[in-house]
């Protein structure tokens, strides 16, 4: 009782300063210490390990200081959660201290304050751990990697999987925990002969001077011929000076490729189903056209390569690009990881230029794909290039999902369908167009629907693109991702002519633009390239098409801006489709004027309702197919025949099944006289349409073996005989490339140069 008593006493004595002072730290103010006048003894302990709270509040204090100090110097390299949990303790318990000062008197209101105070550590803690371009992307996570198709599955755990995240990120992971390949870069980094003749690093570490860029956005491309054993005919083009003349390899060593460590010895195993026993001992991993497109890959050159048939070299040209996609990746994300080694173990106060080996984004390829099952069968290809063997498999993060998502069931299939062996190879497996997939690679390591911004390779469709970048004026839309692309692989760019260009084009203006956002970037470690915009000069672009068109032509001569240049297949085709027409009729090729390629669409038409119609506005000229490849076309002859009152029914692409059994039937039956038909149509159901007599290509097909198909759908017909079957073709000088490809180039030189119509008759495979 004295001794409470006593401090009773010692309170009352104490000033409102001296309380509050005495409330918060436990003890009086050194300044309201009593001083004796003798000294005192000083007294020497030893401090067990366990101090009281005072002194590791103040010990705490220098700690502080030297993390700060730490993420000075490392600014982009993300500290241990150990050290940063402590250092938003000692900030919560700051920040606690001055709370209670305030509500002292309300002991409710300072358990609601911990409360809350408690909530705010709970979600902290995962965005600690959490990459910090994931941090900036918040709900777009999901989106950027889902397919939008499948809605239970557009929040799932693995897009803020905090292990994910930690074994994917670049910047916490070293090139120790590899220890093979660790050796083998530091190899190729003391070498100076490798770092000298890798393409990989030529082509990233070469600096380009503004002269130079200016020269390439202003100047025109020189280019020369060359010829080659299996590719043919290549044009070369170049804005810079002329680089040294590329010669096909007759044969490849893999070790001469200069292949990241694993892919030397998985490649053969890969590859090993399209190699013969043609091919010589000394060059037993690749095949003829795979050994010449690797050479130009190899180089960093841009490349058109547009007979790609999906029957005979497609799965050869996919195993290719994958091989160099893949060995990019691993390359670049080796260096980082080197350089995150170097980094750590750096003294204090070195230049960190010599670090710059990021771009703004970390997606890095680009593969731009028309179905779902091209992209399980790219995924496939690099699952088994990453395999040394049956024992070392690679870890694949969900891919129980992507195989449910990406697969196809084979019962799906109606088993009495036939349709021609072109069909059966485009349209196999899980054909939907609407899809987009991040995929990561570390290691041994392999994350499917990894989020864009944490993703090495970005796998989708047009439409899947279309619907992430979004249009002008949208508010949920993204397109930072694409800012340092340095592949861009477009496979079966001729489908995408059947599905929409209009996707194509609207990713190319989006792709290699500076970023919104800084996505957590560590500026000290992004290329001088990347941060002078100039990715687009680095960007490859590999584009592979079944066909030679216009359009495609115009991505590769307007949207490819590579310093390295450009190379494309330019073979001429000595006899065209018609040579596989086995019929008997007479093809009647009609020329019409145009004075521009915009002016095309407009003559047309009117050549078509003022001199070609009204000779088969005669009921004798009955079953009569008109061939329409533009859907706006289709529109417009069908709205002229609706207005003008014609015996006619049609057919695309958006009819519905009942519509086109009916139109079918009433064409068959001669119930209509005209049937308009479009090609879209044609390429997605390739139904054969009976009682044809009459023929009219309103435009020449994209695909070629569309014109022999659609002729030889006259054998038929029952009733008639030969000499009443017609064909007949509208064309242009613009449509010279189609033109070839259906008749020939040599009989389509002297159809341009003759202004008059030509008349060919075909007498079964023989012209």
């Amino acid at each position: 009782m004295g001794k409470r008593r006593g401090g009773r006493e010692l309170l009352r004595s104490l000033t409102k300063k001296q309380k509050k002072h005495l409330r918060e730290f436990g003890e009086e103010h050194p300044f309201y210490d009593k001083v004796s006048g003798r000294p005192e003894a000083t007294q020497i302990c030893e401090l067990s390990d366990h101090s009281d709270k005072s002194s590791a509040e103040s010990d705490s204090e220098p700690e502080v200081e030297q993390v700060s100090v730490y993420h000075k110097l490392l600014a982009t390299l993300k500290t241990s959660p150990e050290s940063e949990s402590e250092e938003e303790e000692d900030e919560s318990e700051s920040e606690e201290a001055e709370e209670s000062e305030a509500e002292m008197d309300s002991e409710g209101s300072q358990e609601m304050g911990e409360a809350e105070g408690g909530e705010e550590d709970k979600n902290e803690v995962p965005e600690q751990e959490e990459n910090t371009a994931e941090q900036t992307r918040g709900q777009e996570q999901a989106d950027g990697a889902d397919t939008s198709c499948h809605p239970s599955h557009e929040v799932i755990e693995e897009f803020t999987d905090v292990k994910h995240e930690s074994e994917f990120s670049l910047e916490t992971n070293f090139m120790e925990e590899e220890s093979g390949d660790c050796n083998a870069d530091k190899r190729d980094s003391n070498s100076s002969r490798a770092f000298s003749e890798d393409p990989f690093k030529q082509h990233m570490n070469k600096e380009l001077e503004e002269k130079e860029v200016e020269k390439m956005s202003t100047l025109p491309k020189t280019s020369s011929q060359s010829k080659w054993p299996r590719l043919g005919q290549l044009t070369f083009s170049s804005t810079l000076e002329k680089h040294k003349t590329l010669k096909a390899d007759k044969e490849v060593d893999v070790k001469q490729l200069y292949l990241h460590k694993p892919l030397e010895s998985t490649w053969p195993k890969v590859n090993k189903q399209f190699l013969s026993s043609v091919n010589k001992p000394s060059d037993p991993s690749f095949t003829p056209l795979q050994r010449e497109l690797f050479c130009i890959m190899n180089t960093y050159r841009d490349l058109f390569y547009p007979e790609r048939n999906a029957l005979t070299n497609g799965e050869e040209i996919r195993h290719a690009y994958c091989l160099h996609a893949l060995n990019h990746v691993l390359k670049a994300n080796a260096q980082v990881l080197s350089n995150n080694a170097k980094r750590r173990d750096r003294k204090p106060g070195t230049d960190s230029d010599d670090y710059r080996d990021q771009g703004l984004t970390r997606p890095k390829v680009l593969m731009i794909v028309p179905f779902r099952e091209c992209a399980l069968r790219i995924v496939h290809i690099l699952i088994s290039l990453l395999e040394v063997n049956e024992k070392r498999k690679i870890d694949v993060s969900n891919k129980k999902r992507f195989k449910g998502e990406f697969g196809s069931d084979p019962e799906e299939k109606p088993p009495n369908l036939k349709r021609p062996e072109d069909y059966e190879a485009v349209f196999a497996g899980n054909i939907d167009d609407h899809f987009r997939i991040g995929v990561a690679i570390l290691q041994r390591s392999m994350r499917l629907y990894a989020p864009f911004y944490s993703s090495d390779i970005i796998i989708a469709s047009p439409l899947g693109m279309r619907t992430v970048i979004g249009a002008e004026g949208e508010k949920k839309r993204d397109f930072d991702f694409l800012s340092s692309i340095e592949i861009l692989i477009i496979d079966q760019a001729d489908i995408y002519l059947m599905q929409n260009w209009e996707h194509v084009l609207h990713l190319m203006k989006h792709i290699n633009l500076l970023p919104l956002e800084p996505h957590g970037v560590d500026f000290s470690r992004v290329r001088m390239l990347n941060l002078n915009n100039w990715s687009k000069y680095y960007r490859q672009t590999l584009l592979f098409s079944a066909l030679q068109d216009p359009q495609i032509n115009s991505i590769f001569n307007r949207h490819c801006f590579n310093y390295m240049g450009q190379v494309a297949v330019r073979n001429v085709p000595l006899s065209g489709s018609i040579s596989h027409v086995v019929v008997q009729l007479p093809h009647v090729f009609r020329r019409l004027e145009a004075e521009s390629v915009t002016s095309v669409i407009e003559t047309r038409f009117q050549f078509f309702i003022n001199k070609v119609l009204p000779e088969y506005r005669d009921a004798i000229m009955s079953h009569t197919l008109i061939y329409v490849p533009s859907y706006f076309d289709y529109v417009r002859l069908r709205n002229y025949f609706k207005k003008e009152d014609l015996n006619f029914t049609h057919i695309c692409e958006y009819t519905k099944k009942a519509g086109v059994c009916r139109a079918r039937r009433f064409f068959l039956k001669g119930e209509k006289q005209f049937l308009l038909f479009t090609e879209r149509f044609h390429f997605y159901k390739r139904y054969m349409i009976k009682g044809i007599r009459n023929l009219i290509f309103y435009e020449l097909p994209t695909y070629s073996h569309f014109y022999s198909e659609i002729c030889n759908m006259m054998k038929a017909t029952e009733s008639g005989t030969d000499a009443t079957w017609t064909c007949t073709v509208l064309y242009s000088k613009y449509d010279a490339q189609k033109l070839a490809a259906v008749v020939g180039i040599d009989r389509t030189a002297q159809m341009l140069q003759s202004k008059k119509d030509v008349h060919l008759f075909v007498t079964g495979e023989n012209e």
